[in-house]
């Protein structure tokens, strides 16, 4: 276990993020109420890690969307004689939903234990090239929606013309609808966010990989796309100068040979590591391999540690007794 210990007096700093997968009821939305319960789970673990007992500082929380944004897509594409919303804004609604169910549900907890901490959700918008070539049909790799049988996936590719892909090795429920998923440049609103963390304030930023916008001039206009939400922690990590980007995620440990009979789990590995089991293909487009080539991308750029694990093990994860840790060497 890395020892991340005071620098100069001032904690290190983590972002947490958690996955949209991570808060669903068995592979589902659910009712709002299940949701709701969800959340309230998710925001009992993240509190524990706020307030646990280690050395670091949660600054900044991220979160999934695509299971959320799949779902409304779907409901405006099956409603009668309702204009449709573009994807852009869909993202919009969706991370002021998720972001205010969560920011509700962690004001809960500390106030359980009588701590005043202070969290806001922001709405932000992520930058990225209209000419970033995952926008090509062939390239769209981003799951959203609800998971599908084959057959329903087939109904519903024949209905709409969506590109839709085998997401899980095994199960019964493995196709998802996917979409382009561009490279995130910049958070447009991150002198904002830097004011909250300075402030100690614990913001709940860049749902769903941020709204996706691109540059027309000196003006930002939305882009129909989802951007990854691990690529943007990563983002989000580096420019606020993070050393722990701890995902959160529905499994426990990072595997390998996932879903066949001589899957196991990994306890650590360097980058060096990583690049080769990715090279090899073992983690899933739109899986696992996102979080794994964001936590390189973290760990590259100045990162300490990376640590991919499930929410119930996040604080066990960051005193290394629980999760898959990533180091640089």
């Amino acid at each position: 276990m890395i020892d991340l210990k005071y620098q100069n007096g001032s904690k290190k700093k983590i972002v947490i993020a958690i996955g949209g997968n991570a808060i669903l009821q068995k592979d589902q939305i659910g009712t709002y109420e299940e949701q709701q319960e969800n959340i309230r789970k998710t925001a009992k673990n993240i509190a524990s890690v706020v307030l646990g007992k280690h050395r670091y500082k949660v600054s900044a929380i991220t979160h999934g969307n695509g299971p959320q944004v799949g779902n409304l897509l779907l409901q405006q594409e099956f409603a009668k004689n309702m204009p449709n919303l573009p994807m852009h804004t869909v993202i919009a609604m969706t991370q002021g939903q998720i972001g205010y169910m969560l920011q509700q549900a962690l004001q809960n907890e500390f106030l359980k234990f009588k701590k005043n901490k202070r969290v806001v959700s922001l709405i932000t918008q992520t930058l990225v090239s209209k000419n970033d070539p995952k926008f090509g049909k062939t390239s769209a790799s981003k799951p959203i929606g609800p998971f599908l049988t084959e057959s329903d996936a087939k109904k519903l590719r024949d209905k709409t013309g969506h590109i839709i892909k085998k997401v899980k090795p095994t199960g019964e429920k493995t196709w998802r609808r996917v979409v382009a998923s561009p490279k995130p440049l910049e958070i447009v609103e991150l002198d904002t966010l830097k004011e909250f963390i300075d402030d100690s304030c614990l913001p709940i930023v860049g749902g769903g990989g941020g709204i996706p916008v691109i540059k027309k001039g000196s003006s930002f206009e939305g882009i129909d796309c989802v951007v990854d939400k691990d690529h943007v922690a990563a983002l989000l990590a580096k420019s606020i100068g993070a050393s722990v980007l701890l995902i959160l995620t529905d499994v426990d440990k990072v595997k390998l040979n996932y879903g066949k009979p001589n899957e196991s789990d990994l306890d650590t590995m360097t980058v060096k590591t990583a690049k080769k089991l990715l090279k090899e293909g073992q983690f899933l487009e739109g899986s696992m391999k996102p979080k794994i080539q964001a936590q390189i991308d973290f760990l590259e750029s100045g990162g300490e540690m990376g640590i991919i694990t499930s929410l119930g093990s996040a604080l066990a994860a960051l005193n290394g007794k629980a999760g898959t840790i990533i180091t640089k060497n």
